[in-house]
């Protein structure tokens, strides 16, 4: 029974944007990768501060902080890009610090109600409860896959 249990746990990265925790399943993280030159891309949406070479791979890279509308982002030595890979297409993610991955059951997860107009509840996929901790969970193809 117990070997079962295991395989209901989902990973999440849990990183922090600002002084907020969000959790990024760890299926779709291909690395993690400290702070690189960024070289800018005209006509770029705000929030793609341009793309990155890894090893080879070019790859546009998105400020969470002003996705969600925060203030600009401060590249300190705990800043990280999240690689991550959905249907084929590789998005760095910028945030503020890496802290852990983290484990959580389904029921650890309180699903959102998706009927909001919001436009940001397209990019969370619900909150994950750890102990008194609450981290959101982010929706990685409606992060990416907007067209805001």
């Amino acid at each position: 029974m117990e070997e079962n249990k295991n395989q209901d746990l989902i990973q999440f990265i849990v990183a922090k944007i600002g002084h907020e925790q969000y959790g990024v399943n760890i299926q779709f993280v291909h690395n993690i990768e400290r702070m690189l030159k960024i070289t800018r891309v005209p006509k770029a949406p705000y929030y793609i501060k341009g793309v990155i070479n890894l090893r080879g791979d070019i790859i546009p890279v998105m400020s969470l902080r002003l996705k969600f509308g925060l203030e600009l982002d401060e590249y300190t030595n705990n800043t990280r890009i999240i690689i991550v890979k959905i249907d084929g297409n590789s998005m760095g993610l910028i945030v503020d610090e890496v802290k852990e991955v983290m484990n959580l059951t389904e029921e650890d997860i309180e699903k959102i109600s998706k009927d909001s107009n919001d436009e940001k509840a397209n990019y969370i996929q619900g909150v994950g409860k750890i102990g008194n901790e609450l981290v959101t969970l982010l929706n990685i193809d409606g992060l990416i896959n907007t067209n805001d």
